[in-house]
């Protein structure tokens, strides 16, 4: 029997580094940490709970929601935001007292556990990346993607209709695009300071002042030496599964997965999948 949980039932919180961090925790075992990607209305609930009830029957299951995001604050933007995302995570694990952990990256979320493993990599037992920026490069595709088209779209005017015009790009099975789903992130999307507070991570995530300094995480591929499990769905319209292969290519420690008929939202449209895929890598 799959044991339910509910949002406020597994929320934590604390203030850490003079920012209040809010996180989702369920079940026991070795750690295995889950990071969110980026977008209007992400969280670390929205993006992982259907996942959450099967990996807490394995592991001690932590999702933060990363700075800036759900209901964890911003801290000042000084410095490139994946570094400072991965400095707020590490922040967190001394919290928590964990030492190590598995950890599952989906997109940004992805670039920001490379760059702990980058920093910190005693921090990083293993990770598995879904679709996942910073270690990827583009080799056929526009630059912009369709998909960061469509969220930029909706940054600047921020209607239903350019959320389903999004979320579109998200996933192969259109039909998965429920009046639920687009009323959840419309919802979280326009509470007070989301948008603003979007805006401003981007910013940082490509503020030529605050990347200078920090060559591309994937010019340091080869140094990352974290056994690395890439999961990508071929039909990918925001970082296209081109973009896995360069990464297959440079890490050390590297395998690949990929899932037919499957967006940017692995852990959604292939959930039992993933959640078979990504466990066994995480149980060796």
């Amino acid at each position: 029997m799959t044991t339910e949980y509910t949002y406020e039932g597994t929320r934590k919180t604390a203030e850490i580094g003079g920012v209040v961090v809010s996180w989702h925790e369920a079940g026991e075992g070795d750690p295995l940490v889950l990071l969110h990607g980026s977008g209007p209305g992400v969280s670390a609930w929205s993006n992982f709970r259907h996942n959450l009830p099967v990996f807490a029957k394995r592991f001690r299951t932590i999702m933060p929601d990363m700075p800036g995001f759900g209901a964890s604050g911003l801290p000042e933007l000084d410095e490139f935001y994946a570094t400072l995302a991965a400095r707020r995570i590490a922040l967190l694990l001394d919290h928590l007292q964990i030492e190590s952990a598995a950890f599952t990256g989906n997109s940004m979320g992805g670039a920001v556990v490379a760059e702990l493993a980058a920093l910190h990599p005693e921090r990083v037992k293993q990770m598995a990346l879904i679709g996942s920026g910073g270690l990827s490069v583009g080799v056929f595709g526009t630059d912009p993607s369709e998909g960061f088209l469509r969220l930029f779209e909706f940054l600047d005017d921020p209607t239903r209709e350019r959320m389903i015009g999004w979320i579109k790009t998200m996933v192969y099975d259109h039909r998965l695009i429920t009046d639920e789903l687009v009323d959840e992130r419309m919802r979280n999307a326009l509470a007070d300071g989301v948008i603003a507070r979007m805006k401003a991570i981007f910013g940082a995530m490509f503020n030529p002042t605050l990347r200078k300094g920090v060559p591309p995480l994937w010019t340091r591929a080869g140094t990352i030496k974290t056994p690395t499990l890439l999961l990508w769905g071929r039909d990918d319209r925001m970082l296209p599964y081109d973009h896995a292969h360069l990464a297959n290519r440079l890490l050390p420690e590297v395998e690949l997965h990929s899932f037919s008929r499957c967006g940017h939202w692995v852990q959604v449209e292939r959930k039992s999948d993933f959640e078979r895929v990504s466990t066994e890598f995480h149980t060796r």
